[in-house]
């Protein structure tokens, strides 16, 4: 659900404003308001703030990275000069990439020099005073000929894969007409380079010592410094927001506020020397009312999927708790495989203890696995494994069970595939039921008359089918009170879809509706098929390589035969569990942002609720 807001309106005469907004940002409930006539862009002292806050981001980001797992980092220290422990800190980052390139660069020059060895060029400016000429070559190992060896004094030096590296003399001081390439060597001997580069080495070693006990004494006061310059840019912000009036003198503030989170601000009120208006929140097109999320302990796992896509505006409904248990049973559909939610279940407790601050996203996972657990359970499938075709005795009793091809049909059909048609269709029901409650809150009931038509239409229909289909006789009067409904329904979709308009106009919007409906709804219908091709298709995966593993293992001796059987079920099973993850994760999305969000009319567009307050707090750090 949306948190209700309450808008306030504060008005403070210009001395007292500071004081009152520092009290403001204590209490951390309000979402100040923007105003659209102010242009955030050329404010200096903003851009600076920003600056700020992105290089203590960066710095903070390679300090982290470099601060051994696991050690005590000092706490934060408040009387360190943190924008000149900054600028230290980037000048060692900055000497260390240096040093970094300097060494890529000179092992470059090595690796060229390495096949001509250790020479001294000394030598060979002797040589050239005293009128012979030497010439570095490299060719090809084919192109390569040995008479230059007599013609050019030719000596080879060093080979590689695919080149030869030799020099020639030319004592008459003229360059060998040879087809070769020039050589291009450095102006250092290969044991001069080595000696700069352990030099370059040693340095970048220095410097990462000296960054590291800067990660472990400094880090804190760094991360304490940049929620400062975030706490500073959020208030400078507020003074840009500020309406003046009386030549200055008086400062307007708006902004809202949850009404479940007023009683800290209340208290404030109370003693502050404010003027101020409080109304109810409207949703209304001129104003961007904050979006705040409160759903249930199931829900609220599923928020994040919400935002992912788009928060919904202050007039919708929050659809999370509507597609939460369809996107949990989604997944375990597509994924289907019982051992492979274990895996996932497992892996989500150990990530909950693990990483406290992914808690949410591993509870979410374990819901994630259980449901596949149960899945699997149903259909018999564990770790590729068809439970209803293994000859277990212990599996007797209870392999006509497994929901499977082998045991049950449908009109000739999968079980599991009239399963996912179903569960779609549900789906695609339920979002339509949700349009028509959104609709009704925000506008009115008669102008969700047209889809309500619809929804009772397609469930009085259903339940037609669904007789028919069991072979139960419907009497007489029955089908003349379902036909009723039928034409009931039609006067809704075709004569109240738009209500005010001329009759004609809503008919031809109503059959122009009735084709989108028809032609979108069997479309919406037919794509949840994939939750049951996914889950069929890892399944066959899953089999096949136990047959492989197994296969390649028996026909070797027993005390071998383990190794491939065990590489093959290693490399196979995790192989399709990583194509079955992302495939669990990606279609049931789709499933969420296009059939559901389509089918109830999902505008979102909100914006998320996010209150001024203080993030750097006084007792995170410590005065020396």
């Amino acid at each position: 659900m949306i948190v209700p807001m309450n808008k306030y309106t504060f008005v403070v005469y210009h001395r007292y404003y500071t004081d009152f907004l520092q009290q403001l940002r204590e209490t951390g409930v309000l979402h100040v308001k923007e105003r659209k006539e102010v242009d955030l862009s050329e404010n200096e002292d903003l851009h600076r703030r920003l600056e700020e806050d992105r290089r203590l981001s960066a710095a903070i980001g390679q300090l982290r990275a470099l601060a051994p797992e696991g050690a005590d980092l000092a706490p934060a220290d408040t009387s360190l000069d943190s924008m000149a422990a900054l600028s230290h800190i980037e000048e060692l980052l900055q000497r260390r990439s240096e040093t970094e390139q300097k060494m890529q660069s000179l092992r470059k020059e090595i690796d060229g020099m390495q096949p001509w060895g250790d020479f001294d060029w000394d030598l060979v400016e002797k040589l050239r005073q005293a009128g012979c000429r030497t010439d570095f070559f490299t060719c090809g190992k084919s192109a390569f000929r040995p008479e230059w060896e007599q013609q050019y004094h030719a000596v080879v030096v060093g080979q590689t894969n695919a080149s030869v590296c030799f020099v020639t003399f030319s004592p008459d001081g003229r360059r060998p007409d040879i087809e070769a390439d020039q050589a291009r060597l450095s102006a250092s001997s290969l044991s001069e380079l080595n000696s700069r580069l352990e030099a370059l080495e040693a340095e970048r070693r220095q410097l990462g010592q000296q960054l590291e006990a800067l990660s472990l004494s400094q880090l804190r006061s760094l991360e304490l410094a940049r929620r400062q310059v975030s706490d500073n840019y959020q208030f400078s912000r507020v003074l840009c927001e500020t309406a003046h009036a009386a030549d200055d003198k008086i400062c307007v503030l708006e902004g809202y506020v949850p009404q479940d989170k007023e009683t800290a601000l209340a208290s404030l009120l109370e003693s502050a020397p404010v003027w101020y208006q409080k109304e109810k929140a409207l949703p209304v097109e001129q104003e961007e009312v904050p979006v705040k999320l409160k759903n249930g302990r199931f829900a609220r796992l599923f928020e994040p999927l919400t935002k992912l896509y788009s928060l919904p505006s202050y007039s919708e409904l929050d659809p999370t708790a509507a597609f939460a248990p369809f996107f949990t049973l989604f997944f375990g559909l597509c994924l289907g495989d019982g051992g492979y939610g274990l895996v996932v279940f497992l892996a989500a407790t150990w990530a909950k203890r693990k990483f406290p601050k992914l808690r949410s996203y591993a509870v979410m996972g374990q819901w994630l696995g259980l449901s596949t657990i149960l899945v699997g359970l149903l259909t018999g499938m564990v770790f590729g494994v068809s439970l209803d075709t293994v000859a277990w005795p212990w599996l007797a009793r209870v392999k006509h069970l497994f929901i499977t091809d082998r045991n049950y049909s449908i009109m000739g059909y999968s079980p599991m595939m009239v399963f996912a048609i179903c569960i779609g269709f549900c789906q695609i029901l339920f979002a339509m039921g949700f349009k028509v409650v959104r609709i009704s809150m925000q506008l009115g009931l008669k102008y969700a008359l047209s889809d309500l038509g619809w929804l009772v239409l397609l469930i009085d229909m259903l339940a037609y089918l669904v007789l028919r289909l069991a072979g139960v006789a419907v009497p007489q009067p029955l089908t003349y009170v379902i036909l009723g409904i039928a034409a009931v329904c039609a006067v809704l979709i075709f004569f109240f879809n738009s209500p005010g308009k001329n009759p004609l106009l809503q008919f031809g919007s109503g059959l122009w509706g009735t084709y989108n409906m028809v032609s979108g709804l069997l479309g919406d219908v037919l794509s949840y098929i994939r939750l049951f091709a996914l889950g069929l298709a890892g399944g066959i995966l899953g089999s096949v390589f136990n047959s492989l593993a197994f296969q390649a293992g028996g026909a070797l001796p027993v005390w071998i035969g383990w190794l491939p059987t065990a590489f093959i079920l290693l490399f196979g099973h995790g192989l399709n569990f990583f194509l079955c993850i992302i495939s669990s994760i990606v279609h049931p999305l789709r499933l969420t942002y296009v059939e559901f969000f389509k089918n109830c009319g999902y505008a979102g567009g909100g914006k998320e609720y996010r209150p001024f307050r203080r993030t750097a707090v006084a007792e995170e750090a410590t005065q020396n």
